[in-house]
């Protein structure tokens, strides 16, 4: 596909991001032809890890995966440069959702409308942004209550769209929001275009 004219997408990582709900969308958007940039709290190398229930379990093991560097740090970011922004899952968003930097990055792409994807434990960091009053958002069963408490919508389906946010469990459910969200990012430069 061709070049969607050097238009950029936020990956946005921490320790402990999980590995399938990261690589998955990161080569899905370069697949589109859009830049990927990976901003995480500091530009360094990230440890990503791995979430399975092992059979027999009843929550999440982790495991070491993959490393993935951050190109930029949240604080150096300049949101209205990105078409998109793709906020991940894992353990990350635990810590993430009081970066202040990416809090205001969140906060930018909402303003003014711009596609945004949350999968898994994503939903943490749009939830303490005040984003997702009264919105639908699809996540990981266990991060029901971060949705409810900050007055979002809780749905237990694979993707889920409101808006310029589209949402998924988990990395089980790639193939189904980022087909969403991919959509939304070519709407977007469509309208643009015409604008």
């Amino acid at each position: 596909m061709a070049e969607q004219s050097g238009s950029k997408v936020l990956i946005v990582i921490g320790d402990a991001a999980e590995a399938l709900d990261t690589m998955y969308p990161l080569f899905r958007v370069k697949e589109d032809g859009y830049r990927a940039v990976v901003a995480g709290p500091d530009k360094r190398v990230y440890p990503l890890v791995m979430h399975e229930i092992p059979p027999g379990w009843d929550i999440t093991r982790e495991s070491p995966s993959y490393h993935l560097a951050a190109e930029i740090a949240f604080r150096d970011v300049r949101p209205e440069e990105y078409a998109g922004i793709f906020l991940t899952g894992g353990r990350a968003p635990e810590y993430l959702r009081y970066d202040k930097d990416l809090i205001r990055i969140v906060r930018h792409f909402f303003e003014t409308a711009k596609p945004v994807a949350v999968v898994c434990h994503g939903a943490e960091i749009v939830a303490t942004a005040g984003v997702i009053q009264g919105r639908r958002i699809a996540t990981v069963a266990k991060c029901q209550f971060d949705v409810e408490v900050c007055g979002g919508i809780f749905v237990n389906e694979g993707c889920v769209r409101d808006g310029n946010m589209v949402s998924g469990r988990t990395w089980h459910d790639n193939h189904l929001y980022m087909a969403e969200f991919m959509r939304m990012l070519r709407e977007a430069a469509r309208a643009a275009e015409a604008a």
